[in-house]
């Protein structure tokens, strides 16, 4: 696996020294300013976004010269990679000698700013064009990129010369204080990726910095491939009437996951036995990882990994985010404990046999309940949720609250790696246009099944003063369109299609002066409010009702079905969050004092028992399978802290008018402007008017659970 993905999932080691802050949903095309990227030059060719998708036939490209990947020139064929990477290394070194003899002042900040910006540009497009390219060999070519650079990344991180040039600029009380605080704190954000490689450390100590961070890599991704493996058992002894469930390999079953929504009791027993059998292979990776990161962390001078994890986000520090988990589980034990009661009641019902709640009966149990109490049938919806439709309405919904137009653009050939490709102009009414949307939204042959957001170049202010569009690329995993019917979204597509818009934004509009912070640049612990707050948007009658219209019918989706929608989302939702709550607090344990005071199996137990309340099963080993454990480390609180503030924004800013212009410009103002380029407290504080404490997150989450009165009696 490519150095610099993996840099960048390890643990938070955010590619160290220069490379990207963020992570896959934030990890530049722009070797030069790349095709067509002036507002005069394009505007001839846009159309109107829903029509783009829901049109039956493929769209060609547009005629005339051929061009490469995103606009670049070099990319029209996989050997342009190693010419893109030569120009970004070179570009790196004339850089650096221009940094090493600059006196300090703001100029440093932009010349490491430029230096990040070069190598971000090859890097991040290669980092997506490596797992998502129909094409083996341009995957093959970008992969090797990424290592190439990922090398010139490790020889910058223990350039002793260019780090003192920015460790002056930073002893300077004088110029520091002159700084404005964005270039501030890119400074102090450069010099901290420095610190995390131990460049402050003698020769010694650097060298055993290094070879950690080499190894810890090699662990991540080493343990990263050992929590997908299936695991395999002698058929005889499982039961005959269950074997089916299971891929047979001669004698043997392979059990490749949890089958968490089997009806059959026992088949889910079984997988969940099986597949967490404990590997001792997997568990020495796992303890050797989680005492190098410690190590690594103390070398550079924190206490624990969780410490320097937390360094700049929103928690700061693991005290918060310890205090955080045990609030919220105490204020949901008694919700959960509810919730546990009517998933053995219904276990009884339909196995009096064996009615003991177990940890594989959750996921089941919690949906026989859902569909039981709403019976949500998500064919009922596909009909009026329509790709074009959808579209259509995340572009009304920007347009009203930020003044922003989303327009389809026609692409020049070898621009997109599949012709089902989408290039949409991000375009603001004032401002012009701000960004390019690549939408890789259709399922095809060896693409990775996952929702994500990709910064394929980040935005900055030039040298000549223009500035650099960012250009993004969303991947989903939709049905492609039929002769009959266009592509149709489930309820959860429509909510996931929002929520990776929300990150796509937050790169449009978070332009800061400096790529090191752009868009979703920023602290993993906000990355997640824009996407979220998206989501209380799909959710919300106003705001569906602009654009829901059955395909055919042109009948608009009736209330009661959004309502019942947004209820049934409520059922078991706190023995859910509670669930999260344990893996976050398993993930705190983890990367807090060391040596650690029991095995990582006991502390699995003591933690399932503590912050979850369903039994462990004695030789199982979840923590072996949980690999948010690489690209989440001490983060996994993250997505609930997220969520807790975007439940706050959604309350007291949209909530009464979720179409509010004033409401939408404070939010772009106060919290996506800045990308990662200011304190994330600052920006919820600046948003809410208000500092919110962690009894205030604890309060948004647990509200969020309360069953909408009205809704209950129209349904009763």
């Amino acid at each position: 696996s490519a150095m610099l993905a993996g840099y960048r999932r390890a643990l938070g080691l955010t590619l160290r020294g220069f490379a990207l802050r963020g992570r896959a949903a934030g990890p530049g095309p722009g070797l030069g300013v790349g095709s067509g990227l002036g507002l005069r030059a394009v505007s001839t060719s846009w159309s109107p976004v829903g029509a783009a998708f829901d049109a039956k036939q493929q769209r060609g490209s547009a005629p005339g010269r051929e061009t490469g990947l995103f606009g670049v020139p070099e990319l029209s064929c996989p050997e342009g990679f190693q010419e893109a990477q030569d120009k970004a290394l070179q570009e790196s070194e004339q850089l650096v000698q221009k940094a090493c003899s600059t006196p300090p002042g703001p100029e440093i900040v932009k010349i490491f700013d430029q230096l990040s910006d070069a190598l971000c540009r090859v890097a991040d497009l290669a980092d997506f064009v490596k797992i998502a390219h129909p094409d083996f060999a341009f995957r093959e070519a970008a992969e090797e990129a990424c290592r190439n650079i990922g090398t010139m990344v490790e020889k910058l991180n223990t350039d002793v010369e260019l780090c003192q040039s920015l460790r002056q600029l930073l002893a300077d009380e004088v110029i520091m204080n002159s700084l404005d605080p964005e270039t501030r704190r890119v400074a102090e954000l450069f010099m901290f990726d420095f610190e995390i490689s131990g460049i402050h450390l003698d020769e010694e100590k650097r060298k055993k910095a290094v070879n950690l961070n080499v190894r810890i890599l090699d662990l991540c991704n080493e343990f990263l491939t050992g929590t997908h493996l299936p695991n395999k058992i002698d058929k005889h002894v499982l039961p005959e009437h269950i074997r089916y469930n299971f891929t047979a390999e001669g004698n043997y079953l392979q059990v490749a996951g949890l089958h968490a929504d089997c009806p059959d009791d026992l088949v889910r027993e079984a997988a969940y036995k099986i597949f967490l059998y404990p590997n001792a292979e997997q568990l020495s990776r796992l303890e050797e990882m989680l005492a190098s990161r410690n190590s690594l962390a103390q070398l550079v001078g924190y206490d624990t990994f969780a410490h320097r994890a937390l360094q700049g986000t929103m928690a700061k520090n693991p005290e918060t985010v310890t205090q955080f988990l045990e609030k919220l589980s105490d204020q949901l034990s008694k919700r959960t404990q509810k919730d546990f009661e009517m998933m053995t009641k219904m276990k009884m019902k339909l196995n009096p046999r064996n009615s003991k709640l177990m940890p594989w009966d959750h996921p089941y149990y919690s949906g026989v309940l859902r569909a039981e109490r709403y019976n949500i049938d998500p064919g009922l919806y596909c009909p009026f949720f329509s790709l074009g439709a959808c579209m259509e309405g995340l572009n009304s919904l920007f347009s009203q609250l930020l003044g922003i137009s989303l327009y389809a653009e026609q692409t020049q050939r070898g621009e997109v790696w599949s012709e089902d490709v989408r290039k949409l102009a991000v375009v603001h009414e004032t401002e012009g246009l701000l960004g390019y949307i690549y939408c890789d939204f259709f399922q095809r042959p060896d693409k990775p099944h996952q929702d994500c957001h990709f910064t394929v170049r980040g935005g900055r202010l030039r040298e000549n003063g223009e500035y650099q569009l960012p250009v993004v690329v969303l991947m989903l995993s939709l049905p492609p369109s039929t002769r009959n019917a266009p592509t149709l979204l489930s309820p959860g597509m429509m909510e996931n299609l929002f929520h990776e818009m929300g990150h796509a934004m937050h790169s449009m509009l978070g332009r800061t002066r400096y790529q090191h912070v752009t868009g979703t640049r920023c602290s993993t612990d906000f990355a997640e409010v824009p996407s979220i707050l998206m989501e209380y948007f799909a959710n919300d009658y106003r705001v569906v009702n602009q654009f829901a219209r059955h395909y055919k019918t042109g009948q608009p989706l009736p209330k009661n079905m959004v309502s019942r929608l947004c209820e049934s989302k409520k059922v078991c939702a706190a023995a859910d969050m509670q669930l999260q709550v344990f893996y976050a607090s398993l993930d705190q344990i983890y990367h807090g004092k060391h040596p650690l005071q029991k095995s990582t199996t006991e502390i699995l137990k003591e933690t399932q028992e503590k912050f979850y309340g369903l039994p462990y099963v004695p030789n199982t080993a979840w923590h072996l399978r949980f690999s948010h454990l690489v690209g989440y480390g001490a983060k996994y609180y993250s997505y609930l802290m997220s969520r807790a503030v975007a439940s706050m924004v959604w309350k007291q800013c949209f909530a009464q008018d979720p179409f509010n212009r004033a409401m939408g410009e404070r939010y772009r103002r106060e919290m996506l402007a800045h990308g990662g380029g200011k304190e994330p407290i600052l920006m919820v504080q600046g948003m809410l008017q208000k500092s919110p404490s962690v009894e205030d997150f604890v309060d948004a989450l647990v509200s969020d659970l309360d069953q909408d009165f009205e809704t209950f009696i129209t349904d009763s």
